[in-house]
């Protein structure tokens, strides 16, 4: 299935959490924060749309809508929750 965005909104594959803390030490699904930062994987074609297809996003914490296709996870957003690109 193919998603195209509409407007000002961008489609954002979530970026998966690791399963041990720096220290090495187990964290349970339960006391993971939902993920903040995700790759950007279609735009759409409004005027206020300012990332392009790859880069990594910084988003509001409780924002978008919440999209499975297949088996990941992504998350349809608005660019007004958009926070900053992550540059590497």
């Amino acid at each position: 299935m193919t998603v195209k965005p509409l407007g000002d909104r961008i489609l954002v594959k979530l970026v998966e959490q690791t399963e041990r803390s720096q220290g090495g030490i187990y964290i349970p699904d339960t006391a993971k924060d939902k993920p903040q930062t995700g790759e950007v994987t279609a735009v759409g074609d409004g005027e206020e749309v300012k990332v392009t297809v790859g880069q990594k996003v910084l988003f509001a914490k409780f924002s978008g809508t919440e999209v499975k296709l297949g088996t990941e996870e992504h998350l349809l957003l608005a660019m007004e929750d958009v926070l900053a690109v992550v540059e590497d």
